[in-house]
């Protein structure tokens, strides 16, 4: 009877145990809903497909084989006036790599303005041809999914730096793997920025 009872109870256990798991996998990321298996849909930098300044959807799997500079970029910020080095890095080294600017509203409240709005400033003022997409969060619970992959080194392999202002940088080499991350004050021209594209 004693052992007939003790296995009830180790039967029990084990359910509560598998319980627990279950919600503690649920809640990884701060997501009620994600599931494990919905964590690894996105482990490559090939898996996100966006939408750009214009509306249109984006595959990421187009830049496989290609450098690419991720930058979250703002309209009224002290380092604003890199859209100018950005796009000169583009018009000289866009055979090498690929510029991706993502506007967000995180710092300082200096990208307030609608998608329109942002492609119009770009163009108009530094004449930005590079791809632009629509506004995103680059931090905090509504982080993208794409910053959270650059942000968290259990999807990327070792980076769990995040943005600490507008202008920051992450360089992903041809195979799709996250190399760097610059700072805001680091210019798009910075000599390791040109050793990382033309190695």
């Amino acid at each position: 009877m004693k052992r007939i009872i003790f296995i009830c109870a180790v039967m029990a256990l084990a359910a509560c145990g598998t319980k627990t798991e279950n919600v503690q996998t649920a809640m990884v990321n701060g997501s009620g809903t994600e599931t494990q298996a919905d964590m690894q849909t996105k482990k490559s930098f090939y898996d996100f497909t966006m939408t750009d300044i214009d509306g249109n959807e984006v595959d990421f799997s187009q830049f496989k084989g290609k450098k690419v500079l991720v930058v979250n970029v703002a309209s009224k910020c002290g380092y604003t006036p890199q859209y100018e080095d950005l796009q000169k890095l583009n018009e000289e080294y866009g055979d090498k790599v690929t510029i991706l600017g993502f506007p967000a509203n995180n710092f300082g409240g200096q990208e307030p303005g609608s998608n329109e709005d942002i492609k119009k400033f770009c163009t108009s003022n530094y004449g930005v041809t590079f791809p632009m997409f629509e506004k995103i969060s680059v931090e905090g619970v509504d982080k993208h999914p794409l910053y959270r992959w650059l942000t968290d080194k259990s999807q990327n392999g070792w980076n769990d730096q995040e943005p600490t202002w507008n202008f920051c940088k992450y360089f992903i080499d041809e195979s799709g793997k996250l190399k760097h991350f610059f700072q805001s004050s680091v210019n798009p021209f910075d000599e390791e920025i040109i050793k990382l594209i033309e190695a």
